[in-house]
């Protein structure tokens, strides 16, 4: 059986606002997003949004979406879409828990188009949340 999501699990010894800001404030997302990132952010319900950046291996890209559910610092749920294939929308929702001083993220990604998409998201997620790790965990 093929796994049909990207779920993602983790405790930071921050605050929820700190984490809710890492992935809300455009500056504080271009730390550990991307390189070169470029991020507009209109996060509200019906908001949307818009993420340039470059892969490790120096590929340019742009993701973009729409805030579906917008709850200050513990949910965010959000439309996911590469600007190339437009059509191949996905969600993600993010979950902030307050637990053992810190703060608990659960990440997950779904909706993929095929398992390629899903496998090819996975990589890219493992590679991102090293450096949102770094960040909140400094």
């Amino acid at each position: 059986m093929q796994a049909t999501e990207v779920r993602i699990t983790r405790h930071y010894p921050v605050s929820a606002e700190r984490v809710w800001a890492a992935w809300t404030d455009p500056q504080a997302l271009s730390h550990w997003f991307g390189a070169a990132t470029q991020a507009e952010l209109d996060v509200r319900p019906g908001g949307r949004y818009r993420i340039r950046f470059n892969s490790p291996d120096g590929t340019a890209n742009e993701v973009g979406g729409e805030y579906q559910e917008v709850t200050p610092p513990s949910r965010l749920v959000f439309s996911w879409a590469f600007h190339s294939t437009p059509e191949r929308v996905s969600r993600i929702t993010i979950t902030l828990t307050p637990a053992n001083g810190g703060t608990e993220l659960s990440f997950v990604h779904d909706r993929f188009f095929d398992q390629q998409g899903r496998d090819n998201h996975e990589r890219g997620w493992t590679l991102f949340f090293t450096k949102l790790d770094q960040l909140l965990e400094t």
